[in-house]
């Protein structure tokens, strides 16, 4: 395996899909491989396994959502509380919104906007929110939405008592041992993603994420940074059913699929697969869940056999415009699962 994953991390180096990357592949007990490849950016060091990365949208399940379905389990939420049970005076349409249609995107928010464009500031963005019209209305059909995540956010902060980062590090990193995982990261070993285009400077430990930099760093929708140690950990948690993080009910209720009908699987927070649109490609199993960020970054887990892969790269640096990784991620993963199937 390990020759195997040093090939495929090769292969998307030299193909341009990233400048540096680094992956790992096991199942829920053991850690079969894993790689670097590449420099954290254009003339920097060398990748290694303490390179921190950009989430990006898999922020969405190792902060709120682990924090969401923390709080079930502890009695303190429920999937049909509503945006209104937490904001009275939301607007009607949005007042009956519930946790269960925000985090299998089905809320009918609008997938993305500018916040620095709407917003005078950042404790002003849950008005903004709030007042935009829904694209659709809710409960219909799956629309992937970062403002509805960044709403969820809120309403976790509301009822957390806490801002989000401090909820993910008290409820999240650190109950997992995490180390080296959080929001607004410092020190020097963290990939680059885009370059800024009025600095002509690469982001470089500030999140990717336009509406994510916009609140300080600290949003549902991006912002956490990661190893891979530390992704590991994660995989191997959800791999176990929960591990005694979560319960096997709360396992099983997050990773159902309630979107059958809809081009993208959804869970709770999680992307299953099933669908021509899955990024984990065409051999992880139906039942198989996990999640993709922007910048390049993708989990996958197979919880029949407890299979995990996970691929961590900067494929936006220099430029968004790279878009080599999406057909290469579901290469990666059609080797690693037929390899994985052969020890089985």
């Amino acid at each position: 395996m390990q020759k195997l994953l040093d090939r495929l991390l090769q292969q998307g180096l030299e193909e341009g899909c990233f400048p540096g990357a680094v992956a790992a592949v096991g199942d829920a007990n053991h850690v079969w491989a894993v790689s670097t490849v590449g420099v954290i950016a254009q003339g920097g060091p060398e990748v290694n396994r303490e390179t921190r990365y950009d989430m990006a949208s898999l922020s969405k399940v190792l902060g709120p959502t682990m924090i969401a379905l923390r709080l079930i389990e502890e009695g303190k939420l429920s999937l049909y509380d509503t945006i209104g049970t937490f904001f009275p005076d939301a607007p009607e349409d949005k007042r009956g919104i519930t946790v269960f249609q925000l985090m299998t995107h089905t809320a009918g928010f609008n997938p993305a906007f500018w916040l620095d464009q709407l917003a005078e500031s950042p404790e002003d963005a849950l008005r903004v929110l709030l007042d935009q019209p829904l694209d659709n209305p809710p409960g219909g059909a799956p629309s992937y939405s970062c403002m509805g995540y960044i709403t969820l956010g809120k309403m976790l902060e509301k009822l957390g008592g806490k801002p989000l980062n401090v909820l993910a590090d008290e409820m999240v990193f650190g109950p997992l041992g995490m180390k080296n995982t959080g929001y607004c990261p410092t020190g020097d070993n963290i990939a680059a993603t885009e370059i800024c285009a009025e600095t002509g400077i690469a982001w470089q430990g500030i999140v990717h994420d336009e509406n994510a930099r916009f609140l300080r760093g600290i949003s549902a929708n991006a912002g956490v940074f990661s190893c891979i140690d530390d992704m590991i950990i994660f995989a191997q948690m959800l791999a176990r059913g929960g591990d005694g993080y979560l319960s096997p009910a709360m396992m099983d209720k997050a990773t159902r699929c309630y979107t059958p009908d809809a081009d993208v699987h959804r869970g709770l927070g999680f992307h299953l697969a099933g669908t021509e649109l899955n990024f984990m490609g065409d051999l992880f199993p139906d039942c198989s869940f996990g999640h993709t960020g922007f910048t390049g970054t993708s989990l996958a887990v197979d919880p029949t056999t407890g299979v995990f892969a996970v691929l961590l790269s900067n494929r936006v640096h220099p430029t968004r415009d790279n878009l080599k990784l999406m057909r290469f991620r579901r290469l990666f993963h059609n080797a690693l699962y037929a390899e994985a199937s052969r020890r089985m």
